[in-house]
């Protein structure tokens, strides 16, 4: 009997606690992982990851449209193609409009992470990643054949650039302008 009430208690227990993890709001998409949030503390002071707060009605909107519920200033990508968590990063200073904005790409580095910039900007774009493939510039004059994810770093109705990891260096498009 004893066992019984035991296997009847722990059973009930397990269930509380299953119950409590699917109730759980969801998680902020612009959290950064473990330790990013202070590397880029340190050496970005001042400004923090746009967020769908930061973005006008209609960028807003159109980012949603195409994004769903994912973080405007923030995508996780294997830019590298080692598998090693990799994140492409806006960051955003200042007050519109005045902002600068910086896309950064961080990689997990042993207990550290290794960040590179890649481009400094006004306003307040935005970030997503896209597959392999082949991407041709505005003028048709310069095509990239990526073999690993793409960054794609864009200011809403104005501009949009692609960058890749050659295996030695980042290429770059520019998509739209």
């Amino acid at each position: 009997m004893r066992m019984k009430s035991a296997l009847i208690c722990a059973v009930g227990l397990c269930l509380v606690a299953a119950t409590r993890v699917a109730a759980a709001p969801p998680s902020d998409p612009c959290t950064l992982p473990p330790g990013l949030h202070d590397e880029l503390s340190k050496k970005y002071p001042g400004t923090h990851v746009v967020s769908l707060e930061d973005l006008s009605k209609n960028d807003k909107q159109s980012f949603q449209k195409d994004h769903g519920r994912r973080c405007p200033g923030l995508a996780r990508v294997n830019f590298y193609g080692d598998s090693k968590p990799t994140w492409a990063v806006v960051l955003i200073a200042g007050e519109s409009p005045k902002r600068k904005a910086e896309l950064v790409v961080a990689r997990q580095a042993g207990d550290g992470w290794e960040t590179r910039s890649l481009e400094i900007t006004d306003g307040t774009p935005v970030v997503w990643r896209e597959g392999p493939g082949k991407y041709n510039d505005l003028d048709g004059k310069k095509t990239i054949r990526a073999t690993r994810p793409t960054i794609v770093f864009a200011g809403y109705g104005s501009w949009s650039i692609l960058y890749a990891w050659t295996g030695k260096e980042v290429e770059k498009v520019q998509l739209s302008d």
